[in-house]
C-alpha cells in the first residue's frame, strides 16, 4: 500500500488539520527522514498554501485546529502545535496551546524546526527623539557635553559622524569629536 493510499483510509479522503474535502495532497512533515506515512499528513490546499507561505495567513481558517489538536496521530498533533505557535500572537491559539499536551518525544519533533522558539530581545540604540541609531550614522550634540580627561566641552551642535553603537550598552556610542574617540550617551544626540 503506498503512502497516499494510508494516508486516504487514516484521513476518511479529509484534509488532517481542517476536515476540507477539496483538493488533497500528501505533504512531508519537516524534518524529512525516512519517508513513511507516520512522518506525512494529508493536507488542502488552503491548509498546505499557509503553511508554506506565512505571510499569506488567514487567522480564522486555523479555528479549526481546536479539533485537529486532539487527533491520536502524532503527525496531525505536531502540525497542529506548530500552527498554534505561529498564530499564538492572536490570543485564542495561545489558549488552546495551554490545554495541548504532548509527549516528551512527539514535542521534540514539533519543536525540531525551530517552530516556538522565541526570537532573542534585542535591545535598540534609540537617539533622544526615539529614533534608531545604526553603526555608520552621523548624530548632532543636544546639549554641551564637558569632555572628562580631554579637557575640553563639546558644544551643542557639534556633529558627530560614523559612530558606533557600544554592543553591551543601548544607552552609549562611540564617536570623535575633535579628534577624540569619546562614549556618548543617546539621551544627548539626535540622529541627523
Amino acid at each position: 500500500m503506498s503512502i497516499e493510499e494510508k494516508l486516504i483510509e487514516r484521513s476518511g479522503l479529509k484534509c488532517e488539520l481542517c476536515a476540507s474535502k477539496g483538493s488533497l495532497s500528501v505533504y512531508k512533515v519537516p524534518p524529512v527522514g525516512e519517508i513513511i506515512a507516520d512522518r506525512c499528513i494529508y493536507l488542502c490546499d488552503t491548509c498546505l498554501h499557509q503553511i508554506e507561505n506565512p505571510d499569506d495567513m488567514d487567522t480564522n481558517h486555523w479555528r479549526c485546529l481546536n479539533d485537529s489538536m486532539w487527533s491520536e496521530e502524532s503527525v496531525v498533533q505536531v502540525m497542529s502545535w506548530r500552527m498554534l505557535t505561529r498564530l499564538r500572537g492572536e490570543g485564542w491559539p495561545q489558549d488552546l496551546l495551554d490545554m495541548m499536551y504532548l509527549d516528551d518525544e512527539v514535542l521534540s519533533w514539533a519543536k525540531a524546526t525551530g517552530e516556538g522558539e522565541e526570537a532573542p530581545l534585542v535591545e535598540k540604540h534609540l537617539d533622544s527623539t526615539g529614533v534608531e541609531l545604526a553603526s555608520g550614522d552621523s548624530v548632532v550634540l543636544i546639549k554641551d557635553l564637558n569632555v572628562k580627561g580631554a579637557g575640553f566641552t563639546a558644544k551643542r551642535g557639534t556633529p558627530v559622524r560614523r559612530i558606533s553603537l557600544v554592543a553591551d550598552n543601548p544607552d552609549q556610542i562611540s564617536g570623535k569629536i575633535n579628534g577624540q574617540q569619546i562614549i556618548i550617551l543617546t539621551k544627548f544626540v539626535k540622529k541627523s
